[in-house]
């Protein structure tokens, strides 16, 4: 399952995680999708503020601990989305989408 960090149904540039988990862990391979308008080729990937000039396709594959957002030449900048790999041996990890009080939460606990 893919995680909208963003409201669906709203004309944004949106960033999708996978696995759809938070904090990340350094042993998945996490993912960031840009959606939005405009062809995928024109997508710009920023980290920590910089762009990432190699980086001109929808999909990112995410390596690094940082602050992540995208652009899309139809909808513009996307939210941003800060991800800090842990290594522990033990992690407990929560839906990385928004959360309302009275909501039913899946925990996992990773090792």
């Amino acid at each position: 399952g893919w995680c909208p960090l963003s409201p669906t149904g709203t004309q944004t540039t949106q960033l999708l995680l996978e696995p759809p988990w938070m904090p990340a862990v350094g042993w998945d391979q996490v993912t960031l999708t840009c959606q939005g308008s405009g062809p995928p080729a024109a997508t710009t990937w920023y980290k920590d503020g910089w762009r990432l000039r190699e980086k001109k396709q929808e999909r990112l594959l995410v390596t690094e601990s940082g602050t992540y957002k995208c652009h899309r030449p139809g909808t513009g900048l996307s939210p941003s989305i800060s991800l800090s790999f842990l290594t522990d041996w033990l992690v407990l990890q929560v839906p990385a989408w928004a959360l309302l009080e009275g909501d039913n939460v899946t925990l996992r606990c990773r090792r």
